[in-house]
């Protein structure tokens, strides 16, 4: 495997933290403290917790394509409870990398297999999860990961985001490519512009107008309107 490209298209400045947070479906908080790091107090003074996510730009922060990828994972172990439990996150993920020599983990086909598994058995014993829990996670993180396709060289090429913040679903009707509208969100089959699609139905086509214009189903139409507007 070659190694990580700065100057890869995949690599490169692309999304603010919040057209990032609403294609993934985080709260924008949540996403900034994986990005930028959080402040919490102490029993003396004030802590830091240190970013699990390193952006090719901080100063404003703007992701790239794979860190909608590492943010998509984590999103799946829902690292979002607290400075504890995100101190435990970072702590799995050191051990898992020192464990398995693996650069830049959530980014590797690698959690498919026994990276995955490492990485899910040190994350369930330091937060202390319940048999049943671990479960329920692991069922989460294998639906997240089945959303990712990765190239030959076992990078991340594509991203099929929720379509919604609620449980996962199978159907994966959005896609999110660097390589196609500039790495904007669209409907897979066409190609065609998520947001561009949700515009034109805000401006009062219909959803049958805009299946006709852009040969696509009545059900892809919605499904975009839907991914766009889902909170």
């Amino acid at each position: 495997m070659p190694a990580f490209d700065k100057h890869d298209l995949r690599n490169q400045p692309a999304y603010t933290l919040a057209e990032a947070a609403r294609y993934l479906k985080v709260a924008s908080a949540t996403l900034r403290s994986w990005i930028v790091g959080r402040h919490y107090p102490k029993e003396q003074g004030v802590g830091h917790f240190r970013p699990l996510i390193h952006p090719p730009q901080t100063q404003p922060p703007i992701l790239s394509f794979w860190n909608l990828i590492e943010a998509h994972v984590l999103r799946s172990l829902r690292a979002e409870q607290g400075v504890s439990i995100l101190q435990a996150l970072r702590q799995a993920l050191a051990y898992a990398e020192k464990t398995l020599a693996v650069k830049r983990l959530l980014l590797s086909q690698e959690l498919r297999t026994h990276g995955g598994k490492v990485l899910l058995d040190r994350y369930g014993q330091l937060i202390d999860l319940s048999a049943s829990g671990q479960i329920a996670m692991r069922k989460m993180f294998e639906a997240h990961l089945e959303r990712v396709e990765w190239d030959e060289w076992h990078f991340p090429v594509r991203l099929y985001p929720f379509t919604s913040s609620h449980a996962p679903e199978g159907r994966r009707p959005i896609a999110i490519d660097p390589n196609v509208a500039f790495g904007r969100p669209v409907v897979v089959r066409m190609g065609i512009s998520t947001h561009a699609i949700a515009a034109r139905i805000d401006a009062g086509e219909s959803v049958a107008d805009l299946a006709l214009d852009y040969d696509l189903t009545p059900p892809e139409v919605e499904e975009a309107v839907l991914y766009e507007r889902a909170a």
